[in-house]
């Protein structure tokens, strides 16, 4: 199944896929980060807080989530459910070109030892 999906901007960045849900983020060369249903090729939402070109972009695998990095050195930590920015990392010296959640998984393991 071939879909296509009009926009005003014809340079995307970068694609993240939802892991459960048929979504796909596209984020933008004017800086827009576009939420789609792609089985319904219904645009669900717009984010627009970067400066420039968004080029990395993805979800988290279990919170409503998705992280954003672009040419304004900034990354962005999303809530698609609130819809908006939860915080924002500075500190970068160059373009942000990718962005990835890390699944990080540990155990603790106690032993003790009587003498």
């Amino acid at each position: 199944m071939l879909t296509k999906f009009e926009t005003k901007s014809a340079r995307v960045k970068g694609l993240s896929f939802h892991p459960k849900r048929p979504w796909v983020l596209a984020s933008l060369h004017n800086g827009v980060i576009q939420l789609w249903d792609y089985r319904m090729c219904t645009l669900i939402d717009k984010f627009d807080e970067h400066d420039g070109p968004v080029r990395g972009i993805d979800f988290h695998k279990q919170q409503p989530l998705f992280v954003s990095g672009g040419d304004d050195y900034k990354i962005k930590v999303w809530n698609y459910k609130l819809r908006r920015c939860l915080f924002t990392l500075l500190g970068h010296l160059d373009y942000i070109r990718t962005t990835f959640f890390h699944h990080v998984s540990c155990s603790t393991s106690l032993t003790h030892s009587y003498s």
